[in-house]
């Protein structure tokens, strides 16, 4: 498991396939297991080659002064990243465990009587129960957001506590950035990751632009789907 040897060109090229659909080594915010990998990996990668690699150590580069202060406990470096391939299961296993998902709801074509109905129902709340544990994840979106002031004397502290105090079921606030855009005016760029049937985009940015004190519009930076 790992990436292997992250100075070499292959284990750049696995970097860059695991980050090509991940802004973080783990987890939606910044890491000890970024700052392990980042150290491993000892300088930024080549933009042409390995873009997804350069995008992640430039963003990880910016938090060098906080590297103590991220959460995780660090571990070796090769306990991150792509994992074993799964050995496959045995004939033998897949068949009961395909039997195990397979559930007669009407049973043998015996009589039709009190005893035999009693039977079905409880077969048939079974399987109900059995689909009920299987319901698939709710998908989710990974979204960089940038938050635009009025002017270079707005207060970027109360403009991103602001936008933070916003809270719905299915929305997670991740890191941020000041960055600047000019004639000393810096943009807030933050992250968030939302469920996409509990949350929309655009009208957390109606919301976060309701703030008109602070906020003159927003603008979604990056999008990707978890």
């Amino acid at each position: 498991m790992g990436f292997g040897d992250l100075v070499a060109d292959q284990g750049k090229k696995a970097l860059n396939a695991w980050l090509e659909t991940r802004s973080y080594i783990t987890g939606y915010t910044p890491s000890q297991a970024d700052v392990v990998v980042y150290k491993a990996v000892g300088s930024a990668p080549d933009a042409a080659t390995y873009p997804h690699a350069a995008r992640w150590y430039h963003h990880v580069d910016t938090y060098q002064t906080e590297f103590s202060s991220l959460p995780g406990e660090a571990g070796p470096v090769d306990t991150y990243g792509p994992e074993v391939t799964a050995p496959e299961i045995p004939p033998a296993a897949a068949a009961a465990e395909e039997d195990d998902d397979e559930v007669d709801l009407f049973g043998s074509d015996e009589e039709d009587d009190a005893e035999a109905e009693k039977l079905k129902e409880q077969r048939l709340a079974e399987y109900n129960a059995k689909k009920a544990l299987k319901t698939k994840p709710a998908a989710k979106s990974m979204v960089t957001l940038d938050v635009k002031p009025w002017d270079d004397e707005t207060d970027m502290k109360t403009l991103e506590a602001n936008v933070r105090a916003i809270e719905k079921d299915g929305l997670v606030w991740g890191s941020s950035q000041l960055i600047a855009v000019g004639f000393g005016i810096k943009k807030l760029q933050i992250n968030f990751v939302c469920e996409d049937e509990k949350v929309s985009v655009d009208e957390l940015q109606a919301e976060i632009e309701g703030d008109e004190d602070h906020v003159q519009s927003t603008d979604v930076a990056a999008m990707m789907k978890l």
